[in-house]
């Protein structure tokens, strides 16, 4: 029972941790620069200037899922027998977060997927 209850916290801590990511950006909007993004994320993967004089930066996090072997299919008969495998292979996953900056480089508007 205990260990139940330590897994419903554990799961309920990291949601409120993945809400919370989100509000905290909403909260730096007006207040946050591109000097401090690149402090705290370090240099941007991608990054251009608008026509207008804003800044456009994304960071890109990926993620090794692993890999997997599936079994297709088999014949043969007992004790021998001859089956094929195929690989999955690697799997990655990508989380983007874009970052817009005003003309004087504080944070106007941001997006994560």
């Amino acid at each position: 029972m205990k260990t139940k209850l330590l897994l419903l916290a554990m799961i309920a801590a990291v949601l409120a941790g993945c809400a919370t990511q989100s509000t905290a950006w909403n909260n730096r909007i007006g207040t946050y620069t591109f000097d401090q993004a690149i402090i705290d994320l370090g240099p941007p993967d991608k990054s251009a200037k608008l026509t207008d004089g804003r800044r456009v930066a994304e960071w890109i996090t990926r993620y090794n899922g692993g890999g997997g072997t599936a079994i297709v299919s088999g014949f043969g008969s007992y004790p021998g027998g001859v089956g094929f495998i195929q690989s999955t292979g690697p799997q990655y996953y990508e989380s983007k977060l874009r970052l817009t900056f005003t003309t004087n480089n504080i944070l106007s508007a941001w997006v994560k997927n």
